[in-house]
């Protein structure tokens, strides 16, 4: 939000007036911000000049939003990368070693990244196998800010049993608000879309797997839903890991998975009937 106040609201209307700005001013602005950025920057963009503009309305400066049912560019959705297993193993197999396991974390967890690094000692209940999300790191010039997950409210998310050794070694010696991952001080910084560790460990699997698809860290997000649904999960169960507002939202967002689940569903009350009725 404060990348799209610096690069494109406030270019344009930090020295108006909330009450001076046209919607007919606001329509041009999108229609020109359209042919330069992606849907969701303009989307964004706008989000940030409507937000500013309701404070407006709300303390009656303005009658109307001006924003108010403009035309906005259609969200394109990007299609999801999943990987399987063995996938996730011969990844985590390309990196180095301090960067291992928030990879397989990742994976097997879905957290988002920022709800990763945010991780500190205290949240990890080994007794239980449970990690709480309770913390969410943000990249905001640079530094690491923050705040509440996304949906704005902590979360249990079950402890992946085949990784809770390592979860030991990364957290020993550590105080309870040491992050669990890297030197324990400072959050794991992203890695560089162009440079980093994860992009150079996708490239290494990509020479010996052609067809292993070119993921980013939240792709690993993906993974762990459709690994769970794979496993066995109900839309609810994955709803609660990922931490997603409805399992509405769940089945919007992963729909495309649950498409084996409604063949079996099928088959499976075929199979009651004919029990029943032999």
């Amino acid at each position: 939000m404060e990348a799209a106040w610096r690069n494109h609201v406030a270019p344009k209307w930090s020295t108006r007036t909330v009450i001076s700005i046209r919607p007919s001013e606001v329509d041009d602005w999108i229609a020109d911000l359209s042919k330069r950025r992606k849907p969701q920057t303009v989307r964004r963009a706008v989000f940030v000049l409507s937000s500013i503009l309701a404070i407006a309305q709300r303390d009656g400066i303005i009658a109307s939003l001006p924003t108010k049912d403009l035309q906005l560019p259609a969200k394109v959705k990007k299609p999801h990368r999943y990987l399987t297993h063995a996938q996730v193993a011969t990844f985590v197999e390309a990196i180095e070693s301090q960067n291992q396991l928030i990879a397989e974390h990742l994976a097997y967890t879905g957290h988002r990244w920022g709800e990763a690094v945010a991780l500190r000692v205290r949240h990890m209940n080994f007794l239980r196998k449970r990690i709480r999300v309770e913390e969410n790191a943000v990249l905001v010039s640079g530094t690491y800010e923050f705040g509440t997950p996304k949906s704005g409210h902590g979360r249990d998310t079950p402890m992946p049993p085949h990784l809770v050794t390592a979860y030991a070694r990364a957290c020993e010696g550590k105080s309870p608000d040491d992050f669990v991952f890297g030197d324990g001080k400072i959050p794991v910084p992203y890695p560089h879309a162009s440079s980093g560790w994860f992009v150079h460990a996708v490239k290494d699997v990509q020479l010996v797997d052609p067809v292993f698809p070119r993921i980013t860290p939240h792709d690993l997000r993906h993974t762990a839903a459709s690994l769970a649904i794979s496993a066995g999960a109900n839309v609810k169960a994955v709803q609660r890991m990922l931490g997603h507002a409805s399992a509405a939202m769940t089945l919007d967002v992963y729909a495309e998975l649950f498409d084996d689940d409604l063949d079996a569903v099928a088959a499976a009350m075929s199979r009651a009937r004919e029990d029943a009725t032999a």
